[in-house]
């Protein structure tokens, strides 16, 4: 059955997202390396590695033995050695969002990928975020440049692939960073597949015709 773009659309805007109550969050930074940082928060000693959140949602953003770019609640600074990041910053309890099932029984969602609009169909069986070439190139992406090559069973048989990185990938509330994705050289899917790449790093609760998404972390 063929659904129509605007029925499509429409549908998938059945979905809320949640904020939760703000947080007092504390940090002190310790120690200064190129791509790393040490720092300590709420108590906890992490070390930050280039473009990966820490549990507690502090993204560490570039760094040297200078200082370091850290992004905390979306807002990104540059602080050094020895600088305390106080209770005047806040950061939400993890969001969630809930996506509901469209008229065929499919959880469908709109989000966006490197900050430009998508429509996606949540697929639980799919290993990564996947979609056809031509929307790869309406998002901008130079898969044959940057991806590595593979090959994928479809329903249409074998076909090439690019697995690549995707720098921000959104639902609702819910960001995640750095997600892995696979280009299949096809005009299938017609819809980009949200695989386990970014629903793997999230808590899931199917409660029949909504599906809840929470950050873990």
């Amino acid at each position: 059955m063929k659904r129509s773009k605007l029925t499509h659309f429409i549908l998938s805007l059945c979905l809320f997202a949640f904020a939760g109550e703000a947080l007092a969050i504390d940090i002190s930074v310790l120690g200064l390396f190129r791509n790393k940082a040490i720092v300590k928060i709420d108590g906890k000693q992490r070390i930050l590695k280039l473009g990966k959140a820490s549990p507690e949602g502090v993204l560490l953003i570039s760094s040297n033995s200078d200082e370091a770019v850290l992004e905390i609640d979306g807002v990104q600074n540059s602080y050094r050695l020895g600088n305390h990041i106080g209770s005047t910053f806040k950061r939400d309890a993890q969001p969630e969002v809930s996506i509901y099932k469209d008229e065929l029984g499919m959880f469908t969602a709109v989000g966006s990928i490197n900050n430009f609009p998508v429509n996606f169909l949540v697929d639980t069986g799919a290993t990564y975020i996947a979609m056809n070439k031509n929307e790869a190139r309406r998002l901008g992406i130079d898969f044959r440049q940057y991806g590595k090559r593979g090959y994928a069973n479809t329903a249409n048989g074998v076909a090439k692939t690019w697995n690549i990185v995707l720098s921000r990938v959104t639902v609702g509330d819910v960001t995640l960073n750095n997600v892995n994705a696979s280009v299949i050289d096809s005009d299938s899917p017609r819809e980009i597949l949200l695989g386990m790449s970014f629903l793997g790093q999230l808590e899931m609760k199917n409660e029949g015709s909504a599906l809840k998404l929470k950050k873990k972390f």
